[in-house]
């Protein structure tokens, strides 16, 4: 009996240590994301699961280029997923198509595959401010509608694809030029 009572203790020392790890990272490190919707395609589809790096942005800011997943600024319990563009501080000009930042063209061909961007929008951001767009501009409801996103909002970054399996692959962390 005392065999099966120290057995026992043992497996639920084993599962109360893991269910704690396994909480500790989902909560602190890593959260799995569902993609629901249109906007990021074609580079992020409806359906695809990825992996959001909660931790990177406890170190260093947000870059312009990286794909974040943060709270939709109207309603705090709904996530979105979108590039960020302009940064704290800097003037974001959308016009005839073209996005600008302090007034230097927004080199945007790596991800936009030819889509073209609709609605003009002058903005000068404020400090913890981000403006953030979905690569399929006809189809995204973004910063271009309800403003920028406060950095206090912003959940992580898209760090790795992990469905479906032909495109596994992790997000590159390169910061896009003007």
């Amino acid at each position: 009996m005392n065999r099966f009572i120290s057995s026992s203790w043992e497996v639920v020392k084993t599962i109360v240590i893991a269910g704690a790890v396994v909480f500790l990272v989902r909560s602190f490190l890593f959260q799995p994301f569902l993609v629901s919707g249109a906007s990021m395609e074609p580079n992020i589809q409806e359906s695809n699961y990825l992996i959001i790096d909660e931790l990177t942005y406890h170190f260093r800011e947000p870059k312009r280029g990286e794909v974040v997943v943060f709270r939709y600024p109207n309603d705090p319990s709904v996530f979105y997923i979108k590039r960020i563009l302009g940064l704290p501080g800097e003037e974001v000009d959308v016009a005839g198509g073209v996005v600008a930042i302090d007034g230097d063209t927004v080199d945007e061909r790596a991800y936009l595959k030819g889509a073209k961007t609709f609605n003009d929008v002058h903005i000068k951001l404020e400090p913890n401010a981000y403006f953030v767009m979905g690569d399929n501009r006809p189809n995204s409801f973004d910063s271009r509608s309800w403003g920028p996103v406060d950095r206090s909002l912003i959940v992580g970054r898209a760090l790795v694809r992990l469905y479906p399996v032909t495109k596994i692959g992790i997000f590159p962390e390169e910061e896009y030029a003007l």
